[in-house]
């Protein structure tokens, strides 16, 4: 048990520093983007959640693929099954439970789901300031509520 605690909270520790990096440079660039001058503001103000949101699923697949690796590595899933399906089952705490880790790494199910959870909120938080501050910078600057162009 003590190795599955020490797996599960390596992967969470290396998941953790992917998320942080991630994290700032979808910031960086949501704080470029938006601080740029618009005619166009919720076109633009789109465009800056849209980039965030897909950087940030970017980082969630490389997490769940650390996990697959570190499943392949130990033999965590059993032989045959589909590890990245096995992954992405337990990382998004979906659970269909179709394919269940062998009887000797069962505590990573659990702790792949602790990990994924933390980080899809810690992703949600992101995307409300990245959200949050591009609205203020946008009203800030006294950005037009519409133009003809962002009508639709």
């Amino acid at each position: 048990m003590a190795v599955q605690f020490l797996l599960g909270t390596l992967i969470s520790v290396i998941n953790i520093m992917i998320h942080a990096l991630v994290t700032v440079a979808a910031i960086d660039i949501a704080r470029t983007a938006g601080l740029k001058h618009t005619a166009r503001p919720r076109s633009h103000l789109m465009a800056v959640m849209v980039i965030t949101a897909v950087i940030l699923m970017v980082a969630h697949v490389l997490e769940v693929l650390i996990w697959a690796l570190a499943y392949a590595a130990v033999g965590a899933a059993p032989p045959g099954s589909d590890l990245l399906y096995f992954t992405f089952v337990n990382y998004t705490t979906l659970g269909y439970g179709d394919i269940t880790p062998v009887a000797g790494w069962r505590l990573t199910g659990p702790m792949t789901a602790m990990n994924g959870i933390l980080m899809f909120g810690w992703s949600t938080a992101v995307l409300f300031e990245v959200l949050r501050k591009t609205v203020e910078h946008l009203a800030a600057i006294a950005a037009p509520k519409s133009s003809s162009g962002d009508r639709g």
